[in-house]
C-alpha cells in the first residue's frame, strides 16, 4: 500500500530529524561512538513514532448523501441524549469517537453541507474520556447544515497528549463529505451532535474509519 505523510506532521518530522542528526554527529565527533549509536537508535524510534502519528493512508471515498460518515478513525465511546448549550441550544444525540495515539488523526466532514458556525476555545488537557473534557478542554466547535439531517455540530477535543488542534473551516464554507476539516495531533476525541430522531447506526465499542464508516441515516426529508 502506498504510504502518505500528512502535511501537519512536516514540522515535527523536520525537528526530530535535525535534532537527532545534530546530537548523533556531536557524540561522534566528541569520540563517543557508543553514544552516537545509542542516539541514532533513540531518534530512529522517535522518527517511526512521528511517521505513525502523522500517516495519511490512501482511501477510496464514495459519496453517501443518505448517511453521515464517521468524522474520525477511532472507537465509539459515547451515545447519549444531551443538551448542547453552545450553538444548537437544544436536546440532541451525542456520538463520541475516541482517537488513540495509534489511529489516523485526520478529521473529515461527515456529510455535504454548509459551515454555519465555528469557534475555538482554549482550555485544559484532561484525558479525553473525562466527563468534563468536552466543556473544559481545548476544543473547537463547528456546526454545519446537512440536507436530510438539518444542522449538526462537531467538536474536536484535545486530550492529555493532544495539545495541538488544527482546523480549516470558517462559516460559509461549502463542506464536501469525507474532505478534511481538521487534524488533532497525537489523538483525542471528536463529538458529533445530531438532531433527536436521527437513526444511529453505531453502538459503543464500534470501530470507525473516518470518511468511510456510516454512523447515522437521514430521517429528515
Amino acid at each position: 500500500m502506498q504510504y502518505r505523510f500528512h502535511k501537519e506532521g512536516k514540522a515535527t518530522l523536520l525537528w526530530v530529524s535535525l535534532t537527532g542528526t545534530f546530537f548523533c554527529l556531536l557524540f561522534y565527533y566528541l569520540g563517543w561512538k557508543t553514544g552516537a549509536v545509542v542516539c541514532a537508535g533513540v531518534f530512529l524510534f522517535l522518527l517511526i513514532i512521528v511517521l505513525q502519528f502523522f500517516r495519511n493512508p490512501p482511501r477510496k471515498f464514495q459519496e453517501s448523501p443518505d448517511f453521515l460518515l464517521a468524522p474520525a478513525d477511532g472507537k465509539v465511546v459515547v451515545i447519549e441524549e444531551v443538551f448542547e448549550p453552545e450553538h444548537l441550544k437544544k436536546q440532541v444525540i451525542q456520538v463520541s469517537i475516541f482517537m488513540s495515539p495509534f489511529n489516523v488523526h485526520i478529521n473529515r466532514y461527515p456529510g455535504n453541507g454548509t459551515v454555519s458556525y465555528f469557534a475555538y476555545h482554549p482550555g485544559k488537557y484532561l484525558v479525553a474520556w473525562h466527563p468534563k473534557s468536552s466543556t473544559e478542554n481545548e476544543r473547537t466547535s463547528m456546526a454545519m447544515k446537512v440536507e436530510g439531517f438539518g444542522e449538526i455540530l462537531l467538536r474536536q477535543i484535545a486530550g492529555a497528549l493532544a495539545r495541538r488542534i488544527v482546523w480549516y473551516p470558517k462559516p460559509g464554507d461549502i463542506a464536501r463529505q469525507s474532505d478534511e476539516f481538521g487534524f488533532i495531533k497525537f489523538g483525542s476525541r471528536v463529538d458529533i451532535f445530531l438532531p433527536l430522531g436521527t437513526e444511529i447506526l453505531v453502538k459503543p465499542g464500534d470501530i470507525t474509519r473516518g470518511g468511510l464508516s456510516p454512523i447515522a441515516k437521514a430521517t429528515v426529508k
